[in-house]
């Protein structure tokens, strides 16, 4: 009886409050800087950019998120076995924040320097501090709210994910990229002053986990999977030409062959009971990709079309709250400039030769004409950063409509299974990309600009599909993975989000090869439909697993 009283005046651990903030500051950070970074890359020298070639900004933006979703399969089996979650989070927290503030620094090597900082601080950060939650939540006293639990955690991403932008914006406009990059930086830090503070809470919590002699051991694991796939990335690196477009492509899906050739294996080395759910995860696997591929060009080709094919003009009163709180950027129309410039570069005189120099302003470009002010009058336009919220917008929004959506389909008895949602969400995210075919016909191919409304319905759109799949991927892991390697194949659905981004970065370098932009969300709509197609296709043979492990 006491247990139960206790139970119901806690409603949960009392580190869920620091663990919400440390992550929400987390995120901050983390989005911050995704938001602003392809439009640092290839904005101009002269602006404080690195003036890479769009294309260039989009390969590396796609390598970048690629590795962040593929370190935390070793940074979270090292949190495991050696470090404990604390410390991981520590030292993840702090290479992060470090690799934030570099990116403030000018050169090339600071800036590379910054990207692998980042990429394995979040290797360590991410896996351990929701391992740390889920470990809160292993009580009796608190196990039947681990799912709402989870549920005011991500709401803490999410929130983070929102607000950042909004700050990007600001800095951006008033200080400078730099100052932008730093402000990623004091937030992640802020967030571990957090999680300090909070600590007595999760002490306990930070248990490690031993390892049994079915596990496959650290030295191991190196020997077998990182290391193979070390020497496959440097091979994709230094072969002469490239195969897939690019040096950062070839090593990356070079070093990718020795993971998927182990996850491979243990599906041919697993038992009897062990094979069918193994081989459902990896089916799950490889057709979530497309949806990565899709879903993560939201910080290169969704944020082009802000930037470059979207109505930013901010009029009235919206514009003087607007400028007075450097959420919009002033731009001035001259005449000359603009017809001197064609995607997003100018052609200058170097050492008595032409060449492009990337990273200067286009917006009047497609203007329509009618709309055009008159020589030399500035207006302020909305930092194309500020379009990245809407999708965090639109998760805390619909969340708790698709969350009632389920409950009543449960209620008469028509909800779908785990496997079946996923291929929803498939089907549904394919709905987007014909958002975007229609945005494309009324620019009239991008030749006049439209309303911002049409990226709001396309985020919209695809957040519905991403509520469908993204949590369900994680759910069907943890119901159909043997106990032992849960950790994993957890590393395997990482493994397959890390491809569908890298994908999505090589799927938006060819945007500048399309000279009918609805032809290149037609490609995408068709990847998705082929991906929900092959999802539908084996939906009886997964939900016969699934009724075979006694799950729904």
């Amino acid at each position: 009886m006491e247990t139960q009283k206790t139970s119901t005046s806690r409603n949960h651990p009392k580190g869920l409050p620091f663990l919400f903030l440390t992550e929400m500051w987390e995120r901050f950070g983390y989005y911050l800087m995704l938001g602003i970074f392809f439009l640092y890359m290839k904005a101009s020298k002269s602006t404080g950019g690195m003036g890479f070639d769009p294309g260039e900004a989009s390969d590396i933006f796609g390598t970048y998120i690629a590795l962040t979703y593929l370190t935390p399969f070793l940074g979270g089996f090292l949190a495991d076995r050696k470090l404990g979650y604390i410390n991981a989070v520590y030292i993840g927290g702090t290479l992060m924040g470090l690799g934030y503030m570099g990116f403030a620094l000018d050169g090339i090597l600071p800036f590379y320097i910054s990207m692998a900082l980042v990429i394995i601080g979040n290797g360590f950060f991410k896996p351990s501090i929701s391992t740390l939650l889920g470990n809160l939540y292993s009580t009796d006293e608190y196990k039947d709210k681990k799912d709402s639990g989870f549920n005011i955690f991500y709401m803490g991403i999410n929130i983070g994910a929102f607000v950042c932008n909004i700050i990007a914006a600001f800095m951006r406009n008033k200080y400078g990229w730099g100052e932008a990059f730093m402000t990623a930086g004091i937030g992640m830090f802020v967030g571990l002053i957090v999680f300090t503070i909070g600590l007595k809470h999760y002490k306990l919590a930070n248990v490690l986990k031993p390892a049994s002699k079915e596990d496959i051991s650290i030295g191991k694991l190196f020997g077998v999977v990182f290391l193979p796939a070390i020497i496959a990335g440097y091979i994709g690196w230094i072969i002469p030409e490239n195969i897939f477009g690019s040096d950062s492509t070839d090593a990356f899906i070079f070093a990718c062959i020795p993971v998927i050739f182990y996850f491979v294996s243990l599906l041919v080395k697993a038992g009897k009971e062990d094979k069918r759910p193994i081989a459902a995860l990896l089916a799950i696997f490889a057709v979530s990709i497309m949806f990565w591929a899709v879903f993560k060009q939201n910080g290169t080709v969704l944020t082009t079309w802000a930037e470059s094919y979207t109505d930013r003009h901010v009029t009235g009163k919206a514009e003087t709250v607007a400028s007075d709180l450097y959420l919009a950027d002033k731009v001035t129309y001259q005449q000359d400039t603009i017809n001197s410039f064609d995607h997003n570069f100018k052609l200058i005189k170097e050492n008595g030769q032409e060449v492009k120099t990337y990273g200067y302003p286009m917006y009047f470009k497609n203007s329509d004409p009618a709309t055009l002010p008159a020589e030399g009058q500035s207006i302020y336009t909305a930092n194309p950063e500020l379009f990245q919220s809407i999708n965090p917008f639109w998760v805390v929004a619909l969340t708790p409509v698709v969350v009632g959506f389920f409950g009543w389909l449960r209620r008469r008895g028509n909800e779908p299974t785990t496997p079946g949602k996923i291929a929803w969400g498939m089907l549904i995210s394919a709905l987007s990309c014909l958002v975007m075919v229609g945005a494309v016909y009324y620019s009239m191919n991008g030749t006049i600009k439209v309303s911002a409304l049409w990226l709001i319905a396309c985020y919209g759109v695809i957040t519905v599909g991403e509520l469908f799949l993204s949590p369900m991927g994680l759910s069907l892991v943890s119901k159909l993975s043997p106990p032992r390697i849960t950790a994993l194949m957890m590393g395997g659905f990482f493994l397959s989000t890390s491809i569908g981004n890298k994908l999505s970065g090589i799927l938006a370098k060819t945007w500048y090869n399309y000279e009918n932009k609805q032809h290149f969300f037609l490609v995408n709509f068709v990847l998705l439909i082929i991906a929900a197609s092959i999802g539908f296709a084996l939906l009886k043979w997964m939900n016969k697993i699934m009724k075979e492990k006694g799950l729904h």
